[in-house]
């Protein structure tokens, strides 16, 4: 048997997965993850817990799946994206907390570049939004807070990077500094034209550039886990940020084709092949996983005019790729919403009960809600925004909320891939045609026909809804030669379901209507 591993290192948890050759789960390992809050709109988490709880998942699953790592053919690697590790080269101690991407302590230096204009040539380099979610003002305030973290940083002691960067780090005994390009696009240093980073945008944020890792494909030779800490080395072959690996898992190899992953929050993405474009609908623009090609690999390479290799200390071979590329918009309050009905409104006592409490009513009965407990995300990005229900009569009930509480779900979705295909319509691309979905809220069925019948178009659940660890494992694959292309993994991908709509599109359109009008008392201003 062939065995590829993958590690799933997210926000709230470290998780191991084995997977055999054919995409189904072997084993499986977790453990939760310390939140440690500071302050009031601080997040952070230790970077040590980060990697122990890592390690122990891994030998965990490899004992479930009753296999030692000589068996493992490669093994990937995803992670909650933006957030930001500061460690020593020497020793590897983190200087600090790493910051999480939920972490708003950075608004500070955002507004400044926002003031100062900077907002088009950011959004031009990086396809991304100034904001403080992304790693760049992250990185810039531990070197301004944390003393003497600048001084040793323009020394080249200390090292930067993502979690992959830091997990990467600790499985080859600090000899590799690396990342890829998904997780290096969400730093706001990174230009996703060059696959470099930029000498302008460093500038601007004053980041030394011997902090930086080296930045390669998605899928390609990272290093090799030391034998040591498995009982036999293992490559690393595959890496990418969560929302870009879950994609990859979801077989969303073409242009227009999308998934959404229905999380705490919500992470629709569209693959829009080679062609950069930035949104005139408020979604982000950032990079695919990419696929190393061996006639790409060169240890001359220079980088584009403005822009810096970034190639750390580990001496690889500088691998370049065509750029590839994917609309982003996130929702906030996704399956928040279920554990708010559970543990504020105590309308029901476990999550699971949601959809028969749902499902106890024919419809809303003209009830909306707007869960916009944290602001409201893409595409309106209303962060004083507020959550409202409106629409309720005598005859509603906790069963006609709890309805609309998960209808909103699919709302929000829905604007989200309305925005999209705005886009894509002006620049004349391919449209959506079917929704993959992964993620814990897609097991509720009345939700995922809710939002076909919103969207008209036909909503897919996979057999195997661990797609962010699929695609890392799948990337791994490919780096490995357990898969030949990704028509390999095109075939291997499976639906367990398919929803068809079954709204006439006169009446979804109605819907959506009184959705957006919900959404603008939800942000009036007091």
């Amino acid at each position: 048997m062939t065995y590829l591993l993958a590690l799933d290192q997210g926000t709230s948890s470290s998780r191991s997965i084995v997977f055999d050759a054919q995409g189904h789960i072997v084993a499986q390992a977790q453990r939760e993850l310390t939140q440690i809050y500071p302050r009031p709109g601080w997040v952070e988490h230790d970077a040590k817990e980060i990697w122990h709880t890592q390690l122990d998942t891994v030998r965990e699953a490899l004992n479930k799946a009753g296999i030692d790592a000589s068996q493992v053919r490669a093994l990937g690697i995803t992670n909650q994206r933006e957030t930001t590790v500061l460690w020593n080269r020497k020793t590897g101690a983190p200087v600090h907390n790493a910051i999480v991407w939920q972490d708003r302590r950075a608004e500070p230096a955002c507004a400044a570049l926002r003031e100062g204009g900077h907002a088009d040539t950011i959004a031009d380099k990086t396809g991304l939004l100034i904001d403080a979610y992304f790693s760049g003002t992250k990185l810039q305030w531990l070197l301004d807070n944390v003393p003497g973290a600048r001084a040793q940083a323009e020394r080249g002691e200390l090292a930067f990077g993502t979690v992959d960067s830091w997990l990467i780090w600790q499985l080859t005994e600090g000899t590799v500094h690396v990342t890829d390009f998904t997780n290096a696009s969400r730093t706001m240093l990174f230009n996703v034209h060059s696959n470099a980073w930029d000498e302008e945008l460093l500038a601007l944020l004053r980041i030394p550039a011997s902090l930086l890792p080296k930045v390669q494909p998605s899928s390609s030779h990272f290093g090799d886990a030391a034998a040591s800490l498995l009982g036999h080395r293992v490559a690393i072959g595959g890496v990418a940020g969560d929302q870009q690996s879950a994609l990859f898992g979801q077989a969303c190899f073409a242009p227009g084709m999308a998934k959404n992953t229905y999380g705490t929050g919500c992470f629709l993405l569209m693959h829009t092949g080679s062609a950069f474009r930035r949104s005139e609908n408020g979604l982000l623009t950032t990079s695919a996983a990419q696929i190393a090609s061996p006639l790409v690999v060169s240890r001359t390479a220079q980088p584009p005019e403005g822009a810096v290799a970034g190639l750390g200390r580990s001496g690889a071979a500088q691998t370049t790729a065509a750029p590839q590329f994917a609309m982003e918009g996130s929702v906030f309050v996704g399956g928040a919403v279920v554990q708010w009905l559970r543990d504020g409104l105590r309308a029901i006592s476990a999550s699971n009960e949601v959809q028969s409490l749902a499902e106890s009513v024919p419809d809303a009965g003209g009830v909306m809600m707007v869960p916009a407990f944290t602001g409201l995300g893409a595409p309106y990005w209303q962060p004083d925004a507020r959550g409202t229900i409106t629409g309720l009569t005598r005859g509603s009930t906790l069963a006609h909320i709890a309805r609309a509480a998960l209808e909103s779900i699919a709302y929000q979705s829905a604007a989200l891939l309305q925005a999209m295909a705005r886009d894509a319509v002006a620049a004349g691309s391919v449209p959506v045609t079917e929704l993959r979905v992964d993620g814990g809220a897609c097991v509720n069925d009345l939700l995922m026909q809710f939002q076909s019948d919103l969207l008209g178009i036909p909503v897919v659940r996979p057999a195997v809804v661990e797609t962010t660890a699929l695609g890392a494992a799948y990337l791994a694959g490919l780096s490995s030669g357990v898969y030949a292309s990704t028509d390999e993994l095109s075939r291997l991908w499976r639906a367990e379901r398919r929803f068809e709509p079954t709204l006439a599109p006169a009446r979804a359109s109605e819907l959506m209507q009184r959705w957006e009008h919900a959404v603008r008392q939800a942000t009036l201003a007091p």
